[in-house]
């Protein structure tokens, strides 16, 4: 098969000839239909995942088809139409048996764990606890974002932060997981104060209902976002990962916000630098969110099907593994507005 690999972290990435992948005895290979271009992969590339082996392939949101099934496997078939969580659980531990594969001790991640969707074929693992059933009235454009940024914001804004109609929502990073936390948001009702440091993306997060925008210039955005609120957002959710852009969202929160940390945060001195003072003295929920497990699926799937929820309006472009592989190491600088796909059957 044809895939995206890189040999040295930071180093070149190009298209290459492997081996097709074969499935474990409880896993399938799903041949990769569209996969999302998203921050992690860069962070895979450059480096910062210490789950990731080289040579490597990246890739770690997919809709796709089941082509190989393992012994073991159960639930699926040759033909069924699937996606799944970028994070994938073992199916035995107390975790996953509860519902909570998103946290599992031995969980593996395609694009991280092992090589991943950038690929014409990607192995799965724990299927029978992984997959989810993709119906053919969701097209590859809106079910691609469903294993990671779009399923990602759908957890971190109803599961951990349970936002509620009439509330304020800051999203820091207009990318494609803060546009698909933007549309959530406003689905539940809430009122979106969107920022990044790209108009166009500002833009987009408009047209998706953003009731206010804050161009990430410089200048304090913690103190525009309070004025337009009238004294702050009730959550805030940090999509980019860094220590500034996590400082903003935390500074933007009115007193007993919640903050929902999505953006990977590097460490600075071996610590992630957060204002701790700010989250003591106001008396904010510090929330972490990591993906979101199969068994939480069928109710954003519903608001996708029913057209409540529309990821295919985040993508910006389709793309081919090499101008994909052209691509990824500028992710961190780049400045699109939307989300980039690729499609592993385009030159």
């Amino acid at each position: 098969m044809r895939a995206v690999m890189f040999d040295e972290f930071g180093g070149p990435v190009e298209v290459r000839s492997v081996p097709d992948p074969v499935p474990s005895v409880a896993g399938v290979v799903v041949r990769v239909d569209a996969t999302g271009l998203c921050r992690s992969d860069w962070h895979a590339w450059a480096g910062h995942d210490q789950d990731v082996a080289l040579p490597h392939v990246p890739g770690h949101e997919l809709v796709g088809e089941v082509v190989a099934v393992g012994a073991d496997v159960r639930r699926w078939a040759v033909g069924d139409r699937v996606t799944t969580p970028f994070v994938c659980g073992c199916g035995t531990c107390e975790w996953c048996l509860g519902g909570q594969a998103q946290v599992c001790p031995r969980q593996t991640q395609p694009g991280f764990t092992h090589w991943g969707s950038f690929a014409e074929f990607v192995a799965l693992h724990a299927a029978d606890t992984n997959l989810v059933a993709v119906p053919e009235t969701i097209g590859d454009a809106a079910a691609a974002g469903l294993g990671c940024r779009f399923a990602t914001a759908y957890r971190a804004l109803h599961a951990r932060a349970e936002v509620t109609a009439g509330e304020w929502v800051t999203v820091v990073g207009a990318g494609g997981v803060g546009l698909s936390a933007v549309q959530i948001a406003v689905a539940a009702g809430a009122m979106v104060v969107a920022v990044d440091r790209t108009p166009a993306a500002l833009d987009l997060a408009r047209q998706l209902g953003a009731t206010h925008t804050v161009l990430a210039d410089g200048g304090d955005v913690a103190a525009r976002v309070h004025d337009l609120t009238g004294g702050g957002s009730h959550v805030a959710v940090d999509a980019v990962g860094s220590p500034s852009t996590c400082a903003d969202a935390i500074g933007s929160l009115r007193r007993r916000g919640r903050h929902v940390q999505v953006g990977l945060l590097p460490s600075v001195g071996g610590r992630p630098a957060v204002p701790m003072d700010r989250v003591i003295a106001w008396e904010l929920d510090v929330l972490g969110s990591h993906g979101m497990a199969r068994m939480d699926y069928p109710a954003m799937l519903r608001l996708v099907a029913d057209g409540t929820l529309r990821p295919q309006d985040l993508v910006e472009r389709v793309v081919g593994l090499a101008e994909g592989a052209r691509l990824l190491p500028g992710v961190d600088t780049a400045s699109p507005a939307g989300v980039t796909l690729i499609d592993p059957r385009s030159n």
